[in-house]
């Protein structure tokens, strides 16, 4: 009797693992597809059109797929255009400073950044937004207003460590305190269940880690030290990425209300 109640529960767990993971793929559909583009782009032999230039056309399409089959919204789209505009101001400053760059040609390059990078970041606002409405998210004891300052300055420390002293750590810690108690509730598979919003936030900056390994191993980009054959990214993006994460999920977040009473935003 014992043995199959066990049993009977690591069933139900493997079950909503499986499930949690497939949601997690679906919300990754826009990133799949646009690495899948990177991926065979780099297996075309004598392209007739710049490979950069392909992307950008590639990405347009896949947003307008996206939106025009219901898989986005209107809603979703405005927050994905905004994740490309931001993302490729962030790629102006850092690629004019050296921290990576696009080595191949393209006509749709602008100061050395093809305009097919602001996919890279529109794909994380596809991610996202999709996530927000597969598992149907509801924020719990969320503070918008401090938690869109912090992000906004995690933001700003990535442009200013430059010139000024970084900050990031600083800035971890406030996150952390701003999110303090703030949880997000998701559903699997009829299944509600709560997660501490400072946590999601770090185990999408690791696998956003894993891709962006993967997308330089794919030539999306080159950091300096990869230019002479691809190395591992190092391991202090991740960190880099739990906190530029806030940023997409305050600007998704803007969008939707909150739900009252039971996940009293303050």
């Amino acid at each position: 009797m014992v043995t199959t109640s066990i049993a009977g529960t690591l069933s139900a767990s493997l079950r909503q693992l499986l499930d949690f993971a497939w949601i997690q793929t679906r919300s990754c559909a826009f990133a799949i597809a646009l690495m899948s583009g990177v991926a065979a782009s780099a297996l075309l032999p004598g392209l007739p059109v710049a490979r950069y230039d392909l992307l950008v056309v590639y990405g347009v399409l896949l947003t307008l797929l996206f939106w025009l089959r219901g898989w986005e919204n209107g809603r979703d789209v405005a927050v994905i255009a905004v994740c490309h505009v931001i993302g490729l101001a962030f790629e102006l400053v850092k690629v004019s400073l050296g921290s990576w760059s696009y080595p191949e040609p393209a006509v749709l390059k602008f100061a050395g950044v093809p305009l097919y990078g602001g996919f890279l970041y529109a794909a994380v606002g596809s991610y996202v937004c999709r996530a927000w409405h597969l598992f149907d998210l509801e924020l719990v004891r969320y503070r918008p207003r401090a938690t869109a300052v912090v992000a906004a300055a995690v933001y700003v420390n990535f442009f200013s460590h430059h010139w000024l002293p970084d900050a990031r750590w600083l800035l971890a810690a406030l996150l952390l305190a701003v999110t303090a108690g703030t949880s997000v509730r998701y559903t699997v598979h009829t299944t509600r269940r709560r997660m501490p919003l400072a946590l999601s936030f770090v185990l999408i900056g690791f696998f956003l880690w894993v891709a962006e390994n993967l997308a330089t191993y794919l030539g999306a980009w080159r950091y300096p030290y990869q230019l002479d054959g691809w190395q591992p990214v190092g391991v202090e993006k991740f960190g880099a990425w739990a906190l530029l994460i806030s940023v997409t999920f305050v600007l998704a977040a803007v969008t939707r209300s909150c739900r009252r009473p039971a996940s009293a935003c303050e």
